[in-house]
């Protein structure tokens, strides 16, 4: 009552100041306007105070004016009725033309109808909800801005921070639940999701506030939105920092409902918000500006100023400018009909002046104290919202948003990085922390997560789920889960969690990977961890990570040698042609040999038969580098040398081919690919409670020709038996599940094409958690570090060694194909040999026609050289010349040193034997 009442001695007085600005000898016509507000209340009390100054102010700049406007107070009580009964009352008894107010978007909510049925305009300079513009009424004009004006300002700063969560903390009235469409819709356009709301009642018990505020910290999320009067926010922190919501990890951004008022709110409740950020209204710096403040801190040195006084003082501006544009013609009300039953409004009337201000109103511009004043669709619109920060008892400036530029420090700044220190100042964190938030956390406090974990029968080194004989406790192993173990290692923060098999009572699989991937979008998981593969219709319900191992399906098919050991076996190696070849060289370098060391070297003569057997004898005897004739020609010499290398090269070749025929194994697969199973209609087997069934389907693949299988034994026995007995031709496997088999049977099957391509297997989580972005940089760091090769070669170790790893030689046995060797392998060295035998021969030959001079050609071959040939040999050297300690005698050589050992043998000739008879008449 107090409070009322020195209030109203302040109206009075600047009442009395805005008469003597008009002066007594200078009236001017007055025009009642009405301003519904809250009495006694601090903000409202302060806004009217503002008001006032505005109309001093006004007309003693203006006082050519003809209209003077007079203010008529209504106290709303701090309740929506009250003020429905103050407009009701300033209408009925004073016939205001237009009304300022109220303070609250609830008490605007029934008002705006009253001026609506009156033709009164409404002005408020503090009603934000969004929800007061869907009444769509034309007399309704907000001087100040919309609640939703600032959520993309709000959204800016979570997008530059890469949170991912929010929780609204609202107060739980219209004003509260105004901005929450709008800030839904701001927060999906980048993927933030909003798991929770909390709502508090205006005047909720210090209990009440508690228990809400211990559920959220429950909760993960550690990134909280605060919309609501600063009184009920005042309380809020305080009881958030005594349960501990204001440590280090925690982000709290409060709207201007709060930060327009912060100088309201006393110091206990100032420093219970340290490190919180906040949008703010930003109020330009002008000379006006800078001067009101100086009058205020002058006349009211306790009372704070905040943006609503600015706001109030452009208003009542706004209004006397519309006015007095609108003129004073028609300044009345009509009156309803007596003979009606009409309510108490409908006996107001309706002001003949309101359409008139309702245009004036619309068309209002100037630059007032809070900045540049016009209508848009009735309500003013922001270009710049100030970031502040609470720091100590006060708030730090430390950045602007704009809708042009977004985040920045300073408003003629650009930032061009994406990082958050080169758009806004140093932040002070709740808690003093030194580093960023993450904006989510598994609470210690809260519960472990739920992990589900698939029952395998078969492929148990990727997941295996046993019990423990004793304690009965499970006890999960594999690939997988040591992977996933390595992964929450390398988390920035602390992850407790327990692993649920996905299992029937009596310890037997509750169903395929469908259904355990479908139990996390039920709720009954928080995860699924496994060998669960990434597919395009589960993550339509489901988040996977990145996957962290490579997948597919490979068609796996049994191999045979197909290398045939018979007796004939020892052709192979060479072609037939090449084995022609050979011989018809053998009986030519023979041949060639015979004819140059026939007429003067004995070991080539004798009889005929003897001659012939002597060249087949010599040819094939330089096949072991062991002739026993001697050779005297030069140009013989010279073939003979030729033809030791040819014959070592064919030996040596032909060892290593037939070697290799013998011993090793060319192992080709049954089928190529899986076109050919299905235009064969052969069988094909598949893992049961995998996804391969359905892209089978799809394929073609009809059901009755579809075999299951758990184990990699099963697979075994069913390609061993081979689709006559029961069996199948083939079977499909995940890349994974094939290294393992394949590691089992290598030398006995084979991965001949990925027929399938998936993305690999994935941790599975509810669609919109946090974690998935935080556990794939993880899986990212474990994948890149030393840690995923020594899992992989622990898990999938080879039972045989001579098996390698499909994946890094898709051909884990390699046999050393045995191809058969062919003239066109060594036609070089044949032709070198041909060339040699021409040579050769046509050199022989020139130097024979030289000594017969063509006649007697066959009978002067068969006999000892003549005086003549022997003479020429200096001239055609057909043979190699003889040694000057001993100058052979080709017509009577000199006999054998019976001496030597190697003659000793050819003096014990038989005589009986008619081949030496013939060489003794000789």
């Amino acid at each position: 009552m107090r409070n009322k009442k020195l209030f109203f001695l302040v109206l009075f007085l600047f009442s009395f100041m805005v008469e003597l600005s008009i002066g007594q000898n200078d009236r001017k016509t007055e025009v009642n306007v009405g301003v519904v507000t809250d009495v006694g209340i601090m903000d409202p009390d302060n806004a009217m105070l503002c008001i006032n100054m505005s109309l001093v102010d006004f007309y003693s700049s203006r006082p050519q004016f003809q209209t003077r406007l007079v203010v008529n107070v209504g106290d709303s009580r701090n309740a929506v009725i009250g003020a429905a009964a103050a407009a009701l009352e300033l209408i009925k008894n004073k016939q205001v033309k237009a009304i300022v107010g109220p303070w609250t978007s609830m008490q605007a909510n029934f008002m705006i109808e009253i001026s609506k049925e009156s033709q009164v305009p409404l002005v408020s300079y503090s009603a934000t909800s969004p929800f007061l513009t869907s009444l769509l009424s034309p007399y309704f004009f907000r001087a100040t801005y919309e609640d939703s004006s600032q959520v993309n300002a709000i959204k800016a700063i979570i997008k530059l921070f890469g949170w991912r969560e929010v929780v609204p903390v609202y107060i739980d009235n219209t004003f509260g639940e105004g901005v929450m469409p709008r800030l839904t819709d701001a927060l999906q356009e980048i993927n933030v999701q909003i798991p929770y709301r909390s709502a508090i009642a205006r005047n909720a018990t210090d209990a009440e506030i508690s228990v809400e505020l211990l559920k959220m910290m429950t909760m993960p999320t550690r990134v909280f939105i605060v919309h609501m009067n600063y009184t009920l926010a005042s309380r809020v922190f305080t009881k958030a920092k005594e349960i501990g919501l204001m440590k280090p990890g925690y982000v709290w951004i409060l709207t201007n409902a709060v930060t327009d008022s912060l100088s309201l709110i006393d110091k206990k409740g100032i420093e219970a918000m340290e490190g919180v950020l906040g949008v703010k209204t930003y109020i330009r710096n002008s000379e006006d500006l800078d001067n009101f403040r100086a009058r205020w801190s002058k006349l009211f040195p306790r009372l704070q100023l905040n943006a609503y006084g600015l706001l109030a003082y452009d208003a009542i501006t706004a209004m006397a400018l519309a006015i007095e544009e609108a003129g004073t013609n028609n300044l009345t009300f009509s009156n309803a009909d007596p003979r009606r039953n009409v309510s108490d409004l409908e006996a107001f009337g309706l002001s003949q002046y309101g359409p008139m201000l309702l245009q004036t109103l619309s068309g209002v511009h100037f630059r007032g104290l809070a900045g540049d004043f016009r209508f848009f669709n009735r309500q003013l619109q922001p270009s710049v919202f100030e970031i502040v920060n609470v720091v100590g008892t006060g708030e730090k400036s430390i950045g602007f948003w704009t809708e042009e530029n977004g985040l920045m420090k300073k408003l003629d700044q650009q930032p061009q990085s994406t990082n958050w220190k080169d758009h806004l100042k140093h932040i002070v964190w709740p808690g003093e922390a030194d580093y960023v938030p993450k904006g989510w956390e598994i609470p210690t406090n809260g519960n472990r997560l739920r992990i589900g974990v698939p029952k395998r029968t078969g492929f148990t080194d990727l997941v295996n789920v046993t019990r423990d004989p004793i304690t009965n406790a499970t006890i999960v192993t594999g690939f997988c889960i040591d992977f996933f173990k390595a992964v929450i290692e390398k988390m920035p923060y602390d992850i407790s969690y327990d692993f649920f098999p996905f299992e029937t009572p009596d310890g037997k699989p509750a169903g395929d990977h469908n259904d355990l991937v479908h139990q996390v979008y039920l709720g009954r998981y928080d995860a699924v961890v496994g060998d669960t593969t990434i597919l395009a219709n589960r993550s339509s319900y489901v988040d996977f990570t990145l996957p962290f191992i490579r997948s597919g399906v490979g068609l796996i098919v049994p191999v045979k040698d197909v290398v045939k050991r018979d007796k004939y076996s020892f052709l192979r190696p060479l072609t037939w042609k090449l084995w022609l070849t050979s011989f018809v060289s053998f009986f030519v370098i023979g041949f060639t040999v015979w004819a140059v060391e026939h007429r003067v070297n004995p070991d080539f003569r004798g009889p005929p038969r003897y001659q012939a057997s002597t060249i087949f004898w010599f040819a094939f005897s330089t096949m072991v580098f062991a002739p026993r004739e001697r050779v005297f020609s030069f140009g013989a010499r010279i073939l003979v040398i030729t033809w030791y290398f040819i014959v070592l090269v064919l030996t040596q070749s032909y060892t290593a081919s037939l070697a290799s025929l013998l011993t090793s194994q060319q192992l080709n697969p049954t089928i190529t690919n899986m076109r050919s199973l299905l235009e064969k209609g052969k069988p094909v087997g598949y893992q049961r409670t995998s996804f391969t069934l359905g892209k089978l389907k799809e394929a073609g693949f009809t059901e009755s020709r579809l075999v299951p299988f758990d184990t990699a034994e099963d697979c075994h026995e069913l390609m061993r038996k081979g689709p006559k007995n029961e069996g199948v031709s083939a079977a499909f496997l995940g890349i994974p599940y094939m290294r393992l088999f394949l590691g089992q049977y290598c030398n006995t099957y084979k991965m001949v094409e990925e027929s399938f391509t998936v993305d690999g297997f994935g941790f599975v989580f509810p669609i919109g958690s946090p974690l998935v972005a935080d556990v794939s940089r993880a899986i990212l760091k474990v994948a890149e570090s030393p840690k995923a090769m020594e899992l992989d070669r622990a898990w999938f170790k080879k039972k045989d060694e001579s098996c390698a790893d499909p994946l890094t030689n898709p051909n884990p046995n390699p046999s050393v194909t045995s191809r058969q060797l062919g003239v066109d392998n060594f036609w070089v060295l044949f032709l070198i040999a041909g060339l040699m035998c021409v040579f050769t021969l046509g050199k022989f030959i020139v130097c024979f026609m030289w000594e017969t001079g063509g006649n007697g050609l066959w009978e002067a071959f068969n006999r000892p050289p003549t005086d003549s040939y022997i003479n020429s040999v200096e001239k055609c050297p057909c043979v190699a010349p003889a040694d000057p300690a001993h100058p052979a005698d080709p017509v009577n050589p000199a006999p054998p040193d019976m001496d030597d050992p190697a003659h000793q043998g050819a003096a014990e000739v038989d005589m009986g034997n008619p081949a030496h008879q013939g060489a003794a008449e000789v």
